[in-house]
């Protein structure tokens, strides 16, 4: 949800999505490190049984995306931005939109096989590393409901 509410694709956005977009920051915690460590490894379960390249590239997007959160704070979600460091990316990237359910290319599974793990392992450092809180503030949850509530009865 949360990457719906701040993706900067937004077509269409009114008054209170804006009052959720600024809430946001307060709803951050290291504990969405454990949404992302669990998405990643269904993806990975995934393209380990189907061989195909989207769960591939879901996997490594979901990992740096955690890793980025753990260490910034902020969201970002573009593969093409967080995996410059992966220099086969850009490839698996242009693949994708060639055809969405194409196999893995030849030698993905073997960088895969190393990769995924050493950026799991960054993720979870990362989170008992970050400096974001354990749990919500407080404030933003108490209007979070506040918002929800009066959004509800409108």
């Amino acid at each position: 949800m949360l990457e719906q509410l701040l993706s900067p694709l937004v077509v269409v956005t009114t008054a209170v999505h804006a009052e959720l977009t600024s809430l946001a920051p307060g709803l951050i915690t290291r504990r969405h490190a454990h949404h992302y460590l669990g998405f990643a490894a269904t993806q990975e379960r995934l393209y380990t049984r189907t061989g195909q390249l989207k769960p591939a590239l879901y996997t490594l997007r979901v990992l740096l995306t955690g890793i980025h959160l753990m260490r910034t704070g902020r969201l970002e979600t573009d593969l093409a931005v967080l995996g410059t460091d992966l220099a086969y990316v850009p490839d698996l990237i242009a693949a994708k939109r060639e055809a969405e359910h194409a196999p893995l290319p030849p030698g993905t599974a073997d960088r895969l096989t190393t990769d995924v793990p050493r950026l799991r392992a960054e993720l979870e450092a990362a989170r008992d590393t970050s400096a974001l809180p354990d749990h919500p503030d407080p404030a933003a949850v108490s209007a979070l409901h506040d918002l929800v509530v009066r959004t509800r009865l409108a």
